[in-house]
């Protein structure tokens, strides 16, 4: 029975966080070609991110897509992982600089992927 009520609200937890994904989802498909055309950019950020188009762009997934919920989080866990990426060697300003959304979006973006939007963290040297 406590199980039930944990497993419940881990699915609602899940549930929003994917809604709030699928929220930003336009906004965020704009800013990878933006970001992956961005001459300015270091050559291997700008190669991730179109390997991360093409991938997004391919038929075949990790998940499938028609299993539910998880068919759809692989895509965003790979999309997290890229734009982390992204930030730690471009720097969150790049991104940005970039992003065709509101603030608030870019927010929930940061939110999100677990980017840092403190000032101190805004570029991470290899």
């Amino acid at each position: 029975m406590v199980w039930s009520r944990w497993q419940d609200v881990l699915l609602g937890m899940a549930a929003g966080l994917l809604r709030e994904a699928l929220r930003l989802l336009p906004d965020v498909l704009r800013l990878l070609p933006r970001l992956a055309a961005d001459a300015s950019l270091p050559r291997g950020v700008r190669v991730r991110l179109v390997l991360l188009l093409a991938y997004l762009a391919s038929p075949i997934d990790l998940v499938p897509d028609f299993i539910p919920v998880i068919g759809y989080a692989d895509d965003a866990i790979i999309v997290t992982a890229v734009l982390r990426s992204v930030v730690r060697r471009a720097g969150l300003p790049a991104v940005k600089r970039h992003w065709p959304g509101t603030e608030d979006g870019f927010a929930a973006l940061c939110r999100l992927t677990g980017l840092a939007t403190d000032a101190r963290d805004q570029r991470i040297e290899p």
